[in-house]
């Protein structure tokens, strides 16, 4: 598969940066479970939309920048006090 070119631009980094799409081979997106002190309930899971290696720019170990597209799905679970008009409901 050839990797599609792209310029994309790089917050801290002037200009327009050339990118490379890298195919995702293999992912595993598993959800994230929070319980918070409130006793609410978070699930947390990023999908991947894709990822783009840039052209030339590298971290401090030398290694390859990357930019993933990503949306995050997230579901919450608040317990019933919490919960719009559990106030109102108490008065009734």
């Amino acid at each position: 598969m050839t990797d599609k070119k792209t310029k994309i631009q790089v917050p801290g980094v002037a200009g327009m940066v050339d990118a490379l799409e890298v195919a995702v081979e293999e992912a595993a997106e598993r959800w994230t479970d929070l319980k918070l002190a409130d006793g609410t309930e978070i699930r947390i899971k990023t999908v991947v939309l894709g990822v783009l290696r840039l052209e030339g720019q590298y971290d401090p170990d030398g290694n390859p920048m990357y930019q993933v597209k990503a949306n995050q799905i997230m579901t919450v679970s608040a317990p019933d006090h919490l919960r719009k008009g559990a106030a109102e409901s108490k008065t009734h």
